[in-house]
């Protein structure tokens, strides 16, 4: 499994487009957090990183796809997964190591954007919340999990890596996002919008970013894990 892992971020490193996917992570970052009208912190008058943790999400429902569209897309493409699958490492252990490898990169990039923390402690008069920065950055370490879990499956439906990209996208979009948007409709914003909502990523995440570490939140994003890591072993065995 560590030849897997060490072969599949030698892949992604050995050329540019490694690093120009973690270079243009931090451009958008940057961007919002410190050009965007209505999320920069110059205009908000105080220095918090409250703004990136709102808008990350959004950046990681192309990120992440980005990383596994071709974790096992290319494996078919380029016929090589014939080769894998007569090789002595099982096949969840397969899973993992290309899990972990992407999972790598992805908390690579988020940590990358550490660097904004030095301007903006500048920028701020009476300190910083590093308790609260440092727990929103482990709920964006979760949520980072979480997608690529999502993008490993859908690359191993087919050969086809934009089709996994954009499959991808669109799953992790409904995860995150489409479950509060149901919440919020006006039938159901009693009790059942809040059972509703607890169903989706955003919830869990934005109760992590307010630097509130729960156990029922670790729960649920390993559970997603978990379950996504099964049903692409499940894939690939039946491949």
């Amino acid at each position: 499994m560590k030849t897997v892992i060490q072969k599949e971020l030698g892949l992604y490193f050995s050329g540019l487009i490694g690093y120009f996917t973690i270079g243009i992570f931090l451009l958008v970052s940057g961007f919002f957090l410190f050009v965007m009208p209505d999320s920069n912190i110059l205009d908000a008058g105080y220095a918090s990183m409250d703004s990136f943790f709102e808008f990350a999400p959004y950046i990681m429902l192309f990120l992440i796809p980005a990383i596994t569209m071709k974790s096992f897309s290319d494996e078919y493409r380029n016929g090589t997964f014939e080769l894998l699958s007569v090789s002595p490492i099982k096949k969840s252990e397969l899973v993992v190591a290309k899990y972990f490898s992407a999972l790598i990169v992805a908390i690579i990039a988020v940590l990358s954007t550490t660097l904004y923390i030095f301007p903006i402690y500048e920028l701020s008069t009476g300190g910083i919340d590093s308790g609260g920065i440092i727990g929103s950055y482990i709920g964006l370490i979760f949520l980072c999990a979480t997608f690529t879990s999502i993008g490993i499956y859908t690359s191993s439906f087919q050969s086809n890596a934009v089709v996994s990209f954009l499959l991808s996208a669109i799953v992790c979009y409904i995860f995150y996002a489409f479950f509060t948007s149901i919440a919020s409709l006006a039938g159901l914003k009693s009790g059942l919008g809040y059972y509703i909502t607890l169903i989706g990523i955003r919830a869990h995440y934005e109760g992590m970013s307010k630097g509130f570490i729960d156990s029922r939140d670790l729960i649920y994003f390993l559970s997603i894990v978990c379950l996504f890591l099964f049903l692409t072993t499940q894939k690939i065995k039946s491949h």
